[in-house]
């Protein structure tokens, strides 16, 4: 029997949902269970209306993303969780070819490649994406950069509670702290270089309009992890 995979989607106020919810709908995987975090939105939240027989629908107040990604995992009856944003888009065939990849490897958590698409949904990049060679070639990447887009990933949910789900202190590098605290622990990565998501570059992402302030953020991260990182690199022959 194939275990099931919750795709968790954080939503607020974003005018792309449709498009999000029409790729995880037409996944290929028989078992995919769909949650949609409403963090508080006060617009767009109609247009998830038609998806209601196919969704779990919950809301909250207002909280960030990290606080409406753990809201979802905890909800989640799925043994692996999935991550889209309310403003990406997923390959058909995602989470099949994902999940195949990752129950022949034994892997706890992976992550893969994916294309940029602009607000228009016309491909600008065709391909990122930036392979891990080991433990200790991931380890070396960390201290210096966050290698994993998290839009792309599926992780075991007993990995999420097991180290802490996702710190909702991080508003925007929740994502790179946790992946730290799973390596640490132990966690199987792997990369699957196949493009299977489509991520969105628009000019009202977060990335872009708080650039300066995740800058710091990310340096507050990195300068908390980078000796125990370079511990590990050494330890795993890096």
């Amino acid at each position: 029997m194939m275990p099931t995979v919750t795709i968790v989607v954080p939503f607020y106020n974003c005018p792309y949902i449709q498009q999000a919810l029409d790729s995880a709908v037409q996944q290929t995987y028989p078992a995919v269970e769909i949650i949609v975090v409403d963090d508080g939105s006060t617009s767009h939240a109609d247009l998830i209306a038609p998806y209601t027989n196919r969704v779990y629908y919950m809301g909250k107040s207002n909280g960030g993303t990290a606080s409406a990604l753990n809201h979802g995992i905890l909800h989640a009856s799925g043994e692996y969780i999935a991550w889209l944003s309310s403003d990406d888009r997923l390959v058909p065939q995602k989470v099949e070819r994902q999940m195949a990849f990752m129950l022949s490897r034994g892997l706890d958590i992976s992550y893969t490649g994916f294309s940029l698409i602009n607000e228009h949904t016309h491909m600008i990049k065709p391909y990122e994406g930036i392979p891990m060679a080991s433990t200790a070639d991931l380890c070396r990447k960390f201290i210096y950069s966050n290698p994993i887009n998290g839009c792309t990933v599926i992780a075991k949910k007993d990995w999420f509670l097991r180290v802490g789900m996702f710190n909702e202190h991080l508003r925007y590098t929740h994502d790179y702290d946790l992946w730290i605290r799973l390596l640490m622990s132990g966690a199987a990565f792997g990369f699957l270089p196949d493009m299977l998501t489509l991520y969105r570059v628009h000019s009202q992402m977060g990335t872009l309009r708080y650039n300066a302030t995740i800058a710091k953020e990310y340096e507050m991260v990195k300068n908390n992890y980078r000796g125990i990182l370079e511990h590990l690199a050494r330890k795993h022959g890096g």
